[in-house]
């Protein structure tokens, strides 16, 4: 269940607070509470001191505190602060005092006056705040040695003899759906565990109560005066999922006593409400009661009725929250259970919302996208492709917000690794930003990044995540270890690591932290330590260096184990195995099966593209060659060692490439050379791997524009706005270059304005503060000013986008960018943004954004020309008057 990110409401409620009066009946003495009070004032003021000061729960339970406790922490009060009760004859013994549960045996103590308690019973309650948000008021009964050794038949009596009134009301749910917490190998101490489990039951006392108290409103109202009640539940629940390490398992009880009660039937019936208050607290309830029994009962029965409901409130920004969290969960449930949410018009509600600028809605979006991604299967997943998925996971992998970030990354990680949409995946650009991410945070800061994280994932969740380990990508293989490393250190503190066990990914980690990727294995590595696992023999990157107990090593890790042995004796080392083809197989190592050595070729290929070349390659091929194609890295090592360089593979023949560098594949062949003639440009190489162009060609000489635009932005203010632009425009045919990385440094300055004089239109977003750094910049050292320079010196179609931007004075900005000021700009607003990208295309086709043959004054700046859209929307440029 992913619950919200809002704060729990405050609720008022009552706890029950008794004083038992005991009478004689019968000739039989019985219990009489008055006497417990009757003590000195000094006694009875040290003893309220010391219990007042434990903040333990919300209620007292007998059964929940263990024997070998001393509730006022083993200080002495005073030589009368022990009390006797002779209950040797309670068996003949008429009890009519009152009970709230089977748990309270005894008065509770607080803000006791000085004076002797009077004898008269009284039955009171204690009003506050909320019932679940903020830290509860709570009190530990004060047990005596007598109460302590008397048997569980005798408290049964005691019980069932209070609960005959009915003067105040029995919380049932408490004992109807019990809370079952069992211990775990964690680092906890029993002793420690036991106060740990004391506490989470009393919590879980208190929600019974509170919970039971609303449900039975509830059951009790008419139609109209639901939404009040409903309200009370939600903030039972959203406190319940906030509290810290066992809130998942305290609101999936909740969740099922929900369900069991009738109320999930309640609220999805009431999904087509037209009373907009009920409505409401209806579908707020909803997204917070998704746990997994809950979703499936909703996939069996009212599965269509919720998902036209999300699709039916498109566009109310009130239920945004609701229906996108609604749906985040709906879509992990099963693949048949999310092409039906497909069908009913889920996806597009997704899609529609993933342009939000609400942190919260985005962050469900994206969510949304990484569950139908994991658990959609390959059918759905093609589905997200030709819906233009991949290309939308850009924004939200572009933001600053790292859980939106986090799960965009998941989202598209989890998309590459099937075969059938990894090249249009790759297109998109969105799988260039899971590195920077990854390299941007660590797993345990990230896992404190927000209290959902802190509960950690269930088992069925990472079951979806384990084949990213084994993928042959290593963006996904990164992300899942990065997860895994999050999750050992949160199961690590539940004392739930036996979990990975259970779904078996310790060898999948094994086999990632031994691979030669530094990054992946670093995680997984930390993944193993946290679960406790040993961390097995790491390979450096550099096979080249390899030696023969490494190649050995890896042998083993990718499934020859059998061969092992043989190429031990034959000393094959890193060099050696780089080298080795089909023929040494069968006649070296004896490997007869043919398709045995197919597989091994297979995995000797992938070793090949993964390798670090870079102590053997001064002249960089490798990184020419990745940057064309990735599989042509494969033939670096055999190039490198017949004395290739770059300078020698501009001259290469055909026959060259095939006899003296190994390269079979005709086709290979045919590509490099077609790529011969970038060798005599290093800057256009290396800019092509890092831009965002989704469109150009791979030869950037026969094509001297090989852009269309060229998007210009402030990183700290205009990031999400040229996110979506580029999408805007890449849906619409456009081949755009974004800068993902604006930490510059050595040539990549030279490229980034290469790749300007390259572009046919640069787009300027401006957003607000975003030419404030440029203002007295009159080296020309802020990076937009130089942008900017560029662009007019190269005489681009220059298009300024303005979101909440006004123009400066041109006086005060420097000479040679004041030409900027003059340019037709589109105003952006975001609820009508694809209006406005109309407005774009429009400037991009016809390349009419000229610069004005007289300057506009900045008061005039601001002026806006309206323009007649559909659905009465407006959009506005720039006056040039």
């Amino acid at each position: 269940m992913d619950h919200s990110d809002s704060e729990s409401e405050k609720e008022s409620g009552q706890i029950p607070f008794i004083e038992i009066k005991g009478e004689e009946k019968s000739g039989v003495k019985c219990f009489d509470a008055s006497k417990f009070l009757e003590r000195s004032q000094s006694d009875a003021a040290l003893a309220v001191h010391n219990i007042c000061s434990q903040d333990i729960g919300p209620s007292t339970s007998m059964e929940n505190v263990s024997k070998d406790k001393d509730v006022l922490n083993g200080t002495k009060v005073s030589e009368t602060s022990k009390v006797y009760f002779d209950l040797s004859n309670l068996d003949e013994a008429d009890i009519t005092s009152t009970v709230v549960s089977k748990d309270v045996k005894v008065k509770f103590r607080l803000d006791q006056d000085l004076d002797t308690q009077k004898e008269e019973s009284v039955v009171t309650y204690l009003s506050y705040s909320s019932p679940v948000s903020s830290p509860s008021v709570c009190l530990r009964c004060v047990e005596t040695n007598t109460l302590h050794e008397q048997t569980e038949v005798q408290e049964e009596k005691i019980v069932a003899a209070f609960a005959t009134t009915e003067e105040v009301p029995v919380c049932t749910f408490y004992t109807k759906y019990p809370l079952l917490v069992q211990q775990t190998h964690g680092q906890d101490s029993h002793q420690a565990w036991v106060l740990k489990t004391d506490n989470i039951k009393l919590r879980y006392q208190n929600y019974c109560y509170n919970l039971e108290r609303s449900i039975t409103a509830l059951k009790r109202v008419s139609i109209d005066e639901e939404a009040v009640h409903l309200r009370e539940i939600l903030g039972i629940l959203k406190d319940a999922w906030s509290f810290p390490v066992y809130g998942r398992d305290l609101a999936y009880c909740l969740c099922d006593i929900i369900r069991n009660e009738g109320i999930l039937d309640l609220i999805v019936k009431n999904c087509d409400m037209e009373c907009k208050e009920t409505l409401m607290a209806s579908i707020s309830l909803l997204e917070q009661v998704m746990s997994t029994k809950n979703r499936e009962t909703i996939a069996e029965d009212g599965l269509e009725k919720v998902v036209k409901m999300t699709y039916k409130n498109i566009g109310n920004c009130e239920l945004a929250q609701e229906t996108t969290g609604i749906l985040e969960n709906l879509f992990k449930v099963s693949n048949e259970v999310s092409a039906k949410v497909i069908e009913y018009g889920g996806l597009n509600v997704i899609l529609y919302w993933c342009r939000s600028s609400n942190t919260k809605i985005l962050r469900r979006c994206a969510k949304a996208f990484a569950n139908l991604a994991l658990f959609g299967g390959p059918e759905n997943q093609e589905i997200m492709a030709a819906r233009k998925v991949p290309e939308w996971l850009f924004p939200l992998a572009f933001m600053e917000d790292n859980l939106i970030r986090y799960y965009a990354c998941l989202a598209i990680a989890s998309l590459v690794s099937n075969k059938e949409i990894e090249a249009s995946v790759i297109k998109s650009g969105t799988l260039d930003l899971v590195f920077p991410f990854i390299t941007s945070v660590k797993p345990a800061e990230f896992a404190k990044s927000d209290y959902f994280h802190r509960q950690g994932r269930d088992e069925n969740w990472l079951q979806k995540l384990k084949p990213l380990l084994c993928s042959r990508r290593k963006e996904s293989q990164a992300l899942a270890a990065f997860h895994f490393a999050m999750e050992a250190g949160i199961k690590a503190k539940q004392g739930k690591q036996e979990i990975f066990y259970n779904i078996g990914v310790i060898e999948p980690l094994k086999k990632v932290a031994s691979s030669p990727c530094t990054m992946v294995s670093k995680l997984a590595a930390e993944a193993l330590q946290l679960i406790g696992e040993e961390v097995p023999h790491k390979l450096s990157q550099q096979v080249p260096l390899w030696t023969t107990e490494d190649v050995a090593h890896w042998l083993t890790e990718v499934g020859f184990k059998e061969y092992a042995q043989r190429f031990v004796e034959c000393q094959i080392d890193g060099d050696l195995l780089l080298q080795m083809e089909e023929e040494d197989l069968l006649e070296s190592v004896e490997m007869k099966p043919r398709m045995t050595r197919k597989r091994f070729l297979r995995e000797l290929i992938n070793l090949k593209v993964t390798a670090d070349y870079s102590s053997y390659d001064p002249t960089s091929i490798d990184p020419w060659l990745m940057g064309i194609l990735p599989e042509l890295s494969q033939y670096t090592y055999q190039m490198l060692r017949n004395g290739m360089d770059r300078e020698l593979l501009g001259t290469a023949t055909d026959e060259e490439l095939k006899t003296e560098c190994g390269i079979k594949n005709g086709i290979h062949r045919r590509i490099i050379l077609q790529h011969l003639d970038d060798l005599s440009n290093t800057d256009q190489s290396l800019l092509l791997r890092r831009s965002m162009d989704l469109g150009a060609s791979l030869s950037l000489s026969s094509h001297p524009r090989p852009v269309d635009v060229f998007i210009s932005y402030r990183r700290s203010t205009g990031s999400q706005l040229a996110s979506l632009l580029k999408v805007h425009l890449q849906l619409r045919g456009f081949s755009v270059f974004l800068d993902i990385d604006r930490l510059r440094a050595g040539k990549f300055d030279e490229n980034l304005l290469l790749n300007i004089k390259m572009a046919k239109h640069f787009i300027l977003v401006l957003t607000p503060s975003s030419l404030d750094r440029c203002i007295g910049d009159n080296d020309c050292l802020d990076w937009v000013h130089k942008e900017i320079v560029t662009a007019l010196t190269a005489k681009c179609n220059i298009i300024p986008i303005l979101d909440n931007c006004e123009w400066p004075e041109p006086e005060k900005l420097p000479e040679d960018m004041r030409p900027i000021c003059f340019f037709n700009g589109i105003r952006w607003i975001h609820d009508y943004q694809d209006a406005c990208v109309d407005k774009l295309e429009c400037f991009l086709q016809g390349q009419s954004n000229a610069k004005q043959s007289r300057p506009t004054s900045p008061a005039r700046h601001g002026q806006m020309v309206a323009h007649s859209m559909s659905q009465n929307t407006s959009h506005a440029i720039q006056s040039p008057k």
